[in-house]
């Protein structure tokens, strides 16, 4: 009786130990957030954001990258699976007694193990560790990139906000001279051609002034989007941004360290360490399968024999030879890309810095010449007052004065994207690659 309740006790403990699925239902709705202050790590005082506060709510709010990060609980998966060895073969068979002289059922038992695979063992777990630094290294530099693109987009929607008033105030007095024209010309005092040119630069202010504020809803949407908030959720920022600290000669020297700091080379170097292990264990899979074991059988006829058992693969036609090429070809395609890569940094850190510099020129310029043009708009307002000038005077010297200080405006934005993409770069400010071994 108490043996007949073995079997079934050992199945209910083999199915214990099992692993067990739960249903995982895709979401039915959107997971936007309505406002700022539902996201995660929002700040706890309502008020408008800098941007280094957005740089904080986009890496752990954005979606793509908490998608991102599940890919590393899937390499630790497979560096776990890697470190497993296969298991052994229990092989068994009954066989009763149809016809012939025996006298009882035949059977056998069998237990076997490929040793195959502990040959290779060391150089696979190797290179499924080196694969899940890779992936650890690739979601890092997918945070640099989101980072700098919240930086970017939250930077230029401030600079914009600023420029606004003057391209607005530009409408406004081309708008009032303009009516004043057509005033003009009722009366007889002005011709159309007096008045085309002055239409003409209302229209085209008009549509900078529309292109503009399509420009800053577009990316007040692109923001919302990368801080995984509805489009038409409000997001106040602040009036000036507070970017890192910036020293272009620190930038430079600091170039020649940039492959060390780089998650997209780091990624690449793993990429190519897993590649080697993977030539490695091509090589050795090269040993034929070979399965060591032992079994017992008995006959008909009760005569029991035993003993070990061995089965060797004899590398006739396959020898390994299509793994081999194709992990040495894997080897040299990543190494091409890791020399393509760096190169490209390289390259696109000293343009940047160029860029940089010109428009830093460039800035020097405007700023020494903007006092001169406010001071002559200051005095043509004066000159206007007394009807020292006329209104066309007047209006060309705003007019200038409006143009310069949308010209500085632009540089300003201009350098500040310089300046973000290459803290972007280098990594400024933004979170490093962990390369500690796997676990």
């Amino acid at each position: 009786m108490q043996r007949s309740f073995l079997p079934p006790l050992v199945l209910g403990l083999m199915l214990a130990g099992c692993a067990h699925d739960a249903p995982l239902p895709l979401p039915a709705q959107p997971s936007l957030v309505a406002s700022p202050d539902r996201l995660a790590q929002a700040p706890a005082t309502q008020g408008p954001l800098g941007v280094e506060q957005v740089v904080a709510l986009a890496l752990a709010n954005n979606p793509d990258l908490k998608a991102a990060r599940l890919r590393d609980a899937v390499a630790r998966g497979q560096t776990k699976q890697a470190g497993i060895l296969p298991n052994p073969q229990l092989t068994g068979a009954f066989l009763p007694l149809l016809s012939g002289v025996g006298t009882v059922p035949a059977w056998n038992v069998g237990l076997a193990q490929n040793l195959r695979a502990i040959i290779t063992y060391r150089a696979h777990l190797r290179g499924a560790r080196d694969a899940q630094q890779q992936v650890a290294a690739d979601i890092v530099w997918q945070e640099w990139q989101t980072a700098g693109l919240a930086r970017q987009l939250a930077t230029d929607i401030i600079m914009g906000e600023q420029s606004r008033p003057a391209t607005a105030e530009t409408v406004t007095l081309l708008a009032d001279r303009n009516a004043r024209l057509e005033q003009a010309m009722t009366r007889g005092n002005a011709t159309l051609a007096m008045l085309a040119p002055d239409r003409a630069a209302l229209q085209a202010a008009r549509a900078a002034l529309e292109g503009l504020d399509q420009r800053q809803l577009a990316l007040r949407q692109q923001l919302n989007a990368l801080l995984g908030l509805r489009p038409d959720a409000a997001l106040p920022l602040v009036a000036q941004p507070d970017l890192p600290p910036f020293d272009p000669a620190a930038t430079r020297a600091g170039l020649a360290t940039l492959p060390d700091r780089r998650p997209d080379l780091i990624a690449l170097r793993f990429g190519y360490a897993a590649a080697e292990e993977g030539v490695r264990e091509a090589i050795q899979a090269q040993f034929p399968d070979l399965v060591l074991g032992g079994g017992v059988a008995s006959d008909n006829s009760k005569v029991i024999n035993g003993g070990p058992n061995a089965a060797l693969g004899l590398p006739v036609f396959d020898r390994n030879q299509g793994q081999i090429a194709i992990a040495r070809a894997t080897r040299a395609q990543l190494r091409a890309e890791y020399d393509a890569r760096l190169s490209a940094v390289s390259g696109e850190a000293e343009g940047l810095l160029a860029q940089y510099a010109q428009i830093a020129t460039q800035l020097d310029r405007v700023r020494r010449e903007i006092p001169a043009a406010r001071d002559a708009a200051r005095r043509a307002e004066t000159a206007l007052h007394a009807g020292t000038i006329d209104e066309r005077a007047f209006a060309d010297l705003v007019a200038n004065r409006l143009a310069k200080e949308q010209e500085l405006m632009s540089l300003q934005t201009a350098a500040l994207d310089r300046q973000i993409a290459l803290q972007t770069l280098t990594g400024e400010g933004l979170p490093t690659v962990k390369t500690g071994g796997a676990q």
